[in-house]
């Protein structure tokens, strides 16, 4: 019977909001792969890990190494099926089985901490990506979610939003390192947001 390669949603990293199972198979692995953070969180001695990097093609090669003798568990952060690695797993493994375990993408995790519902918003990306120019436009009472990066990161959003038409008075949340004790959560409006340093990576709401 092939091993299995498994795919973990750890939510937003505080393994307290990681589902049972997923904690399970994250404990019992024998081959544990994730970014330097999560293997910081969740692997122990006895684990072989590999991290995460941008050379996907070597980690790649070197899952399908360890496949043919152990099970695979792959750790990602937030939820699997939410900007994760999971469409690339699939994509390279097409004859593996895969176990896939969801977890709380940060993105609904952000829309939770500032009390606000988000079947009402329109979730879209700026890391590594640009969403379309018609995406970006104002409408009175529209809600919006962004992943951002150190590119893109808030204070470079919200300039982009007011230069297509969003009024600079629009009430707007910048949230980082949701759930640790260094979490940073920021409410202002655009403006405020144009002059906020950091936030990297991060979720960014604009409730318009």
């Amino acid at each position: 019977m092939a091993n299995t390669l498994s795919v973990v949603g750890i939510g937003p990293g505080n393994p307290d909001y990681v589902v049972p199972r997923g904690l399970k198979l994250i404990e019992e692995a024998k081959v544990l792969v994730g970014s330097e953070r999560s293997l910081l969180d969740f692997a122990h001695e006895g684990q072989l890990t590999h991290s995460v990097t941008g050379k996907l093609t070597e980690l790649a090669l070197w899952i399908e190494e360890q496949l043919k003798s152990h099970d695979v568990v792959v750790m990602v952060s937030g939820d699997t099926g939410y900007y994760s690695l999971l469409p690339y797993l699939k994509k390279k493994f097409p004859d593996t089985p895969i176990d896939v375990v969801p977890g709380i993408s940060s993105m609904t995790f952000a829309f939770a901490r500032i009390g606000e519902v988000w079947q009402d918003a329109d979730l879209l990306s700026f890391h590594g990506r640009v969403p379309e120019e018609e995406s970006l436009r104002y409408e009175a009472g529209r809600k919006l979610g962004f992943l951002t990066d150190k590119e893109h990161n808030p204070a470079a959003i919200a300039q982009i939003l007011m230069e297509h038409g969003w009024p600079a008075d629009t009430k707007s949340v910048a949230l980082e390192r949701l759930s640790y004790e260094d979490e940073r959560i920021e409410h202002g409006t655009l403006t405020d947001i144009t002059r906020l340093s950091g936030f990297e990576h991060s979720v960014f709401i604009v409730l318009g």
